[in-house]
């Protein structure tokens, strides 16, 4: 069997320990591995003024996949104050090294699953039409595109003449133009019709391999007419070629409305970087929260997989660790999905649905208390315990290389 060498990049607080017990899952299944260490976050913005240093670059080239843990992220001025004195004022600007990585490698496809695990204490329940309580059942999974919309840094506050003067020639612009400069932020929002058609191709395939009967486009054409429009463009091209898919669509207001009244209805769920953003994390909290929601970044070469969660600095230092790590091993789950180990990857998440529904072990989370350091004499797990109990119910049985 091939050993695989995979970038491990723990990054900033509560990356350092989830990271490290996703690792020990992947290793008690048998996946055979090799790990590098990726210099990531924080730290290294502070020290050497550059969050994603160039030898963590070099190494996610060369070896193609990643495990990522978490970062912590500030407000460029206050990201600017920490800089280590020798590096101040010397035009450091701090930028995410997710953001960065993504529009580097050109990881244009995030995939973000929303699934309950029954017996999970987090799970969203209604109130049924005979008064009674309804736990329905939750299966989203989120394609987000990736690398383009809001979050392509193309912006300015006090924007230069020539950016003035092309926004001007714009009608909608009128209301701003004797606007003075330092009072003028401007960000932009930028679809391209092939990232457009590749994520809705890969929604669409997506929904036909696993069953899904729709795909649902979340944006907001009534208004942002022309990115979100381009969008819904692209999916009713594609769709004509998946009959046996439903295509919906939906304004991304009112689908927060509606997930909280009939979420088990949506399949895969497809929208631009911010409302992707948006919509998954909203779907997250139906299913558990952030210590469930794992996603990916995948681009044609390189892919790489992270919880969605921050770096929760505030529980970093606390010994023993009391943070969920299943949204870290689920994506370590994801990661086996990606390089074809099926089997491997689905006795992952089967072990994490033992073990949240037998509800022996849960975390502070999941027992609804407030996080601190007295959590563990009220009954919590510890995190260490939460990844003993998930690589107690895998198979017994050795799992094969590859495929189901």
């Amino acid at each position: 069997m091939t050993v695989r060498t995979i970038v491990a990049m723990p990054g900033d607080g509560i990356g350092r320990i989830v990271l490290p017990e996703a690792m020990r899952v992947l290793e008690a299944t048998g996946f055979d591995s090799e790990y590098v260490h990726g210099d990531i976050g924080w730290e290294f913005w502070c020290n050497e003024g550059n969050a994603l240093p160039q030898r963590t670059i070099d190494l996610l080239a060369e070896h193609k996949t990643g495990l990522f843990g978490a970062i912590t992220s500030k407000p460029k001025d206050r990201a600017a104050a920490e800089l280590s004195p020798g590096l101040q004022g010397k035009g450091y600007v701090y930028y995410s090294p997710i953001v960065g990585l993504r529009q580097l490698f050109d990881l244009d496809i995030s995939i973000r699953p929303c699934r309950s695990f029954q017996g999970n204490p987090l799970n969203f329940v209604r109130k049924g039409a005979s008064g009674g309580i309804e736990e329905p059942m939750v299966d989203v999974v989120v394609f987000r595109q990736n690398t383009e919309g809001l979050y392509v840094g193309v912006e300015w506050t006090d924007p230069p003449d020539e950016v003035r003067k092309a926004f001007e020639t714009h009608p909608k612009f009128e209301p701003f133009k004797d606007v003075p400069g330092p009072d003028l932020a401007i960000s932009t929002r930028i679809f391209t019709r092939p990232a457009c058609r590749r994520i809705v191709e890969e929604a669409f395939e997506y929904a036909r391999r696993y069953g899904y009967r729709s795909v649902t486009i979340c944006e907001k054409p009534n208004v942002i007419r022309e990115t979100s429009g381009m969008l819904e463009q692209e999916a009713s091209e594609v769709a004509g070629q998946y009959p046996d898919i439903e295509r919906w669509s939906t304004n991304i207001d009112a689908q927060t409305m509606w997930l909280t009244k009939n979420p088990e209805d949506y399949g895969v769920v497809l929208s631009g970087n911010m409302f992707g953003d948006i919509i998954s994390d909203a779907f997250a909290g139906l299913v558990g929260g952030l210590g469930f929601a794992a996603s990916s970044n995948v681009g044609r070469e390189v892919a790489i997989f992270e919880p969605t969660h921050g770096s929760a600095p505030k529980y970093a230092e606390l010994e023993p660790s009391i943070v969920n790590p299943i949204a870290m091993i689920l994506a370590s789950a994801m990661m086996l999905d990606h390089l074809g180990e099926t089997e491997r990857a689905d006795s992952i998440r089967s072990a994490v649905g033992k073990v949240v529904a037998d509800g022996e072990i849960r975390t502070y989370d999941m027992m609804k208390i407030p996080g601190g350091p007295g959590v563990i004499e009220k009954g919590a797990a510890t995190t260490r315990q939460m990844t003993d109990a998930i690589i107690e119910a895998l198979p017994s049985a050795p799992i094969a290389a590859g495929g189901r």
